[in-house]
């Protein structure tokens, strides 16, 4: 069958390994558009086999920042990111102790109109920005989430040294992630 090779979507690798940004192809027509969000047997051949068990949804207003979360250990989560509304700017901070990216990071700007994904595999640290009035963002885990092994990196670890964008309020975070760990104490994958 042709169309099983015929790819719906581009995977385009970042500055650090395994990490990538997934753009699909879509498919506008009168009536609006459709494109393809997710398919396995694509994703494992562009990024390799992940058993997504979850799906999770939350929805933000302007300057929210969550993050830098990550679960340790046999919790630890890769995700499949996604807005469906707004815009966010989303971001991954490599916390795996023998990677040369360690404590790097890469950003993305995701948005219900660019319909960008942005993968992270295990040994990450996430979070996101909202940037626009309201965002909706979704995300795939490969494991549940489990509250014992829960972590969160401070978004502004000087060390790490995300660029968020300016924004014309403060930041809006949970008192739980302005408890978060500076890298320097922050759990590591092996």
């Amino acid at each position: 069958m042709l169309y099983q090779y015929y790819q719906q979507m581009e995977y385009i690798k970042t500055a650090i390994e395994g990490v990538y940004i997934i753009e699909p192809k879509v498919f506008p027509d009168a009536r609006g558009y459709f494109f393809e969000s997710f398919k396995q047997e694509e994703f494992e051949r562009n990024i390799g086999p992940v058993n997504f068990v979850q799906d999770n949804e939350s929805c933000s207003s302007k300057g929210v920042l969550r993050g830098l979360h990550f679960q340790k250990g046999d919790a630890s989560q890769a995700k499949l990111v996604r807005v469906v509304k707004g815009t966010v700017v989303d971001v991954a901070v490599d916390l795996r102790a023998s990677s040369p990216t360690f404590g790097k990071y890469v950003m993305a700007e995701l948005s219900g109109e660019n319909k960008r994904q942005f993968f992270i595999p295990r040994g990450f640290a996430h979070g996101f920005l909202v940037l626009s009035d309201e965002a909706v963002f979704t995300y795939k885990v490969d494991n549940v989430y489990c509250p014992q092994a829960e972590g969160c990196l401070r978004y502004d670890d000087p060390e790490v040294a995300v660029a968020w964008p300016e924004m014309d309020q403060p930041f809006l975070t949970s008192e739980k992630d302005l408890k978060g760990l500076w890298l320097k104490d922050t759990y590591r994958f092996e």
